[in-house]
């Protein structure tokens, strides 16, 4: 078995990935998970990261916890040497979780005293200020994040949104105490901890500085949280405690390429009109035509099966407004959306599309289920937090899953081109 340096329990698909993405850049040997695996990792002897991606962002709360928590405990029971909790870098989180909590749950059944809550990723734009999170110097709630229909977010002040959904007070860490030495940050912590059964500390996280010193500090205690812009500092850590470089794998492969849209945020729309600005073919997927039957996804797939173009787009992305019409129209929308994406992602394969490219976590989610892989091996970036992909079951395919938010305007283009020709 080889030795877990970090287990990574993710929300969703494209949280996973991304959080792996960040890993492998730095050289660490990253396997990937879709659901909790049955057996010990296949990896004799070697250091390496194992990244577990689940489907609880929007999941039932004590459904979301009972998951995470069999996650948690299959890696401490693999010997796993550290833990994290990752969720969105604009947090996406209702109200009564599902965020907090899984904190409270890893920290009351291993007895943590605290962890770090830590969901920024300046590189995309991501950072937290006073507590606060920004996302491009924005307040969190006052960007798109705000109309977002699964999870509007009403604040940017992370202690509040902890104090409905967690049990424990938080702790900021603004940045004139973050550059005092570790010593006296711990101090801090320590006081504020005494008495307390258990809490959480928000470490202000505006650039890789700050990221530096998060895990300068805090890097060694036993449970972290937060996006995926630690990974790289964790990951640097992890190599200079000795752990070799991870063999990173080849991201061309044949066959056509199927790009699979369900994410309504901005990024992914632009990336829509930068792909059809340049030709692309695209289908738009309608929820209400496939409720009445006037469209199928049979006469999707078959108008897919007939382009002579590299690449094929199919997205039933659409602004806020038509989201909310299609949601009341159509019982369930989401859901028949996810799922005929799946069936296409499905079809792909079979018919000899090897690279399958998905924007939205909850799309990426049912591809991945539907396809049915449960390890991969990860490769490259296209963006940050986007890597390429390979299943060790298929060492064929090439799948890219892209949280909404993530990439260039160009970033389909991009990712036809890195994912093109058999470069093995």
């Amino acid at each position: 078995m080889g030795n877990i340096l970090l287990g990574v329990v993710a929300d969703d698909f494209t949280g996973a990935s991304d959080a792996a993405s960040f890993l492998v850049k730095e050289g660490i040997k990253t396997i990937l998970y879709n659901g909790v695996p049955d057996k010990p990792p296949g990896v004799e002897g070697e250091d390496l990261a194992v990244v577990i991606a689940l489907k609880t962002r929007t999941e039932r709360k004590d459904l979301a916890v009972s998951l995470s928590m069999e996650a948690f405990r299959w890696l401490k029971d693999n010997g796993a040497r550290q833990l994290y909790s990752k969720y969105c870098s604009t947090f996406d989180s209702t109200p009564e979780g599902n965020i907090g909590p899984i904190i409270d749950a890893v920290l009351e059944t291993f007895g943590y005293p605290y962890t770090i809550v830590a969901p920024a990723l300046p590189v995309n734009g991501r950072v937290v200020k006073d507590g606060h999170l920004l996302v491009n110097g924005v307040p969190l709630h006052h960007t798109h994040m705000k109309d977002h229909p699964l999870t509007p977010m009403w604040d940017s002040d992370l202690a509040e949104l902890l104090r409905p959904q967690g049990k424990y007070p938080s702790l900021k860490i603004p940045h004139d105490k973050l550059a005092l030495d570790k010593a006296e940050i711990l101090r801090i912590v320590e006081d504020f901890g005494r008495g307390k059964a258990h809490f959480y500390v928000i470490p202000d996280y505006c650039d890789d500085a700050h990221a530096g010193k998060i895990v300068e500090v805090f890097g060694d205690i036993p449970f972290l949280t937060g996006g995926s812009g630690l990974m790289t500092g964790l990951g640097r850590k992890y190599r200079a405690d000795g752990s070799a470089p991870a063999d990173i794998v080849a991201s061309g492969t044949d066959g056509k390429a199927l790009i699979l849209a369900g994410s309504c945020s901005v990024a992914t729309l632009r990336q829509i009109e930068t792909f059809q600005a340049a030709g692309g073919k695209s289908i738009k997927m309608d929820p209400i035509r496939l409720a009445d039957g006037t469209q199928t996804k049979e006469e999707i797939w078959r108008q897919i099966d007939a382009s002579d173009g590299e690449a094929v787009l199919v997205y039933s992305s659409d602004r806020p407004e038509q989201v909310r019409q299609a949601q009341q129209a159509v019982e369930n929308a989401a859901h028949m959306l996810e799922q005929a994406m799946a069936w296409l992602a499905r079809m792909a394969e079979r018919h000899g599309r090897h690279r399958i490219i998905v924007a939205g976590g909850e799309t990426s989610g049912a591809v991945t289920q539907a396809l049915g892989y449960n390890a991969y091996l990860v490769g490259q970036s296209i963006a940050p937090g986007v890597p390429v992909m390979v299943p060790m079951e298929n060492r064929r395919l090439r799948l890219v899953l892209k949280s909404g938010n993530f990439g260039q305007e160009d970033f389909f283009l991009r990712a036809i081109d890195m994912t093109r020709g058999d470069t093995r």
